[in-house]
């Protein structure tokens, strides 16, 4: 410091007065712009969003997703203990769910979203930033409230924006659990890494572990537009009919948003999630359960999706927990 005053008399005699106060401006400016909360600092490697807090934050760490990013098949132990450790951080027992989730390389931290002001538990890959990341996704717990709904988000990337959507979710509705995969779902081999649609998925036992505590949960899809040409969204309860009642309400109020809505279970809808096995897990416990196709013009305009996103929070804050 002392150093630095004395370069900057020097400057003031050569130069002037104005100049060493001008350096000295530019001085104070350059420190302040160095970054003071780390938590919020994007991932090496990635450019910032430009989407505040949680919603950054994901939008950063799938920012990598492609086709050709890589999956690896977890073993039934890896999915196991993937599960029981989940289950100990919903239990509140946080150390024991950090060791359990080191046997597989995952980590527990907690993060804060500052648009909200809500904090939460993540559960993340210790092995993400290498050259062949596993893919096996992320979990996003509520340390504020009572955890009572989950919302899933399979296809990041490929179902442009959904992940988005996801975080604006739970950073405005309290009490959610937020499961992103982990992986292009064309990223392995076959339909490997299309986690909708297999059991032995790493994101497929974290969300049968919320439907064996009862938990209800709401599944985000994003859908072509010549899919359902006529429709803004589609709207099902899967497999199962627990979910009608919040089906219809949400239903209700993207209509009275100017949005057109096919409504599954009255009628014949395309991407209706019959097959999705989180839906029909939930089906076979009596747990409500929503699949939600978005199209592209929701997904891709702020606006939209920030008036598509309250609907959605209309109806996870009138959600409990089925014991």
């Amino acid at each position: 410091m002392e150093h630095s005053r004395t370069r900057l008399m020097t400057i003031a005699k050569k130069l002037g007065v104005a100049a060493a106060v001008t350096a000295v401006a530019l001085s104070l400016v350059q420190c302040e712009s160095a970054p003071s909360d780390t938590s919020d600092t994007p991932e090496k490697g990635h450019k910032p969003s430009g989407r505040p807090g949680l919603e950054r934050l994901i939008t950063d760490y799938t920012s990598g997703f492609h086709e050709d990013s890589g999956y690896r098949h977890p073993t039934r132990e890896d999915r196991r203990i993937m599960a029981a450790g989940v289950a100990l951080l919903l239990d509140h027992k946080r150390t024991e769910a950090e060791r359990r989730l080191a046997d597989v390389d995952f980590a527990v931290r907690t993060v804060a979203d500052p648009a909200s002001g809500r904090r939460f538990a993540e559960v993340a890959d210790r092995s993400e930033g290498g050259s062949a990341p596993r893919g096996w996704g992320r979990v996003y717990i509520d340390l504020e409230s009572p955890v009572r709904w989950s919302v899933q988000i399979p296809h990041p990337v490929a179902d442009r924006n959904t992940e988005q959507l996801g975080a604006q979710l739970l950073s405005r509705s309290p009490g959610g659990v937020l499961v992103v995969a982990g992986a292009h779902r064309k990223a392995g081999r076959g339909d490997a890494a299309d986690v909708a649609h297999r059991r032995d998925s790493v994101f497929h036992a974290v969300c049968a572990e919320l439907v064996r505590r009862g938990l209800p949960g709401i599944q985000l899809h994003g859908m072509d537009d010549d899919s359902a040409p006529k429709h803004d969204v589609v709207a099902s309860t899967g497999r199962g009919r627990e979910a009608v009642a919040e089906g219809r309400d949400l239903a209700d109020a993207l209509r009275e948003r100017g949005y057109d809505v096919c409504r599954a279970w009255a009628r014949s809808c395309p991407l209706a999630g019959r097959t999705n096995v989180q839906g029909r897990t939930a089906a076979a416990h009596d747990v409500p359960f929503l699949h939600v196709e978005f199209g592209a013009r929701i997904r891709e305009d702020r606006d939209r999706s920030q008036e598509t996103v309250e609907a959605l929070a209309d109806v996870t804050r009138t959600w409990r927990r089925r014991d």
